[in-house]
């Protein structure tokens, strides 16, 4: 009996590393797509709209991040897959409904993965992923409210945000920056 009970726990961790893997496959994939985007906005002159989407890929990193530390705390390996192929070549006007999608399955698919941790006993996972979609709604209004703006005001929205700052006002932080500061 003890041996079944240690296979199942054994099951049950596995189920959860393999819910946390599997977003955090998602949020590599959302980094790399967002920064293909900042990068496309910012050579459009769209500074600010690529500005905050630098600042969510940085979000998107941070969330990965989380869940891979989750993983190595329940001895599992964090994946470095992404989800999916990083869509590229889109303009404007494409960005921002196709990341508001993006946002809302990620949104849908964490409820179902924090349902896994739920069922499989793991509380601390379950926070992580009731975090993370919080952080993720903040990022669908974004969009969603970006999508409208550019839908409703078309070129007069965009007229106004051409020729903005793409600085996010965010200090270089790593490895080398934290050398250099001593």
């Amino acid at each position: 009996m003890a041996t079944k009970e240690i296979s199942s726990d054994k099951e049950r961790v596995q189920k959860v590393i393999d819910a946390l893997n599997k977003a955090r496959s998602m949020e590599l994939q959302a980094i790399h797509q967002y920064m293909i985007q900042h990068y496309t906005l910012s050579d459009l002159d769209y500074g600010k709209l690529a500005a905050n989407i630098k600042l969510i890929s940085i979000d998107e990193m941070d969330h990965a991040e989380r869940f891979a530390e989750r993983i190595k705390e329940l001895k599992g390996e964090p994946t470095s897959a992404l989800a999916s192929q990083v869509v590229k070549g889109q303009g404007v006007r494409d960005i921002f409904p196709y990341d508001a999608n993006l946002e809302d399955n990620t949104i849908a698919t964490y409820n179902q993965l924090l349902a896994v941790c739920r069922e499989n006993g793991d509380m601390i996972s379950a926070d992580i992923f009731q975090k993370i979609i919080d952080e993720e709604r903040e990022h669908y209004t974004y969009f969603d409210n970006s999508r409208n703006h550019i839908d409703t005001l078309g070129d007069i929205f965009l007229a106004n945000i051409a020729g903005t700052s793409s600085s996010t006002g965010i200090e270089r932080k790593g490895f080398a920056a934290a050398k250099k500061n001593g």
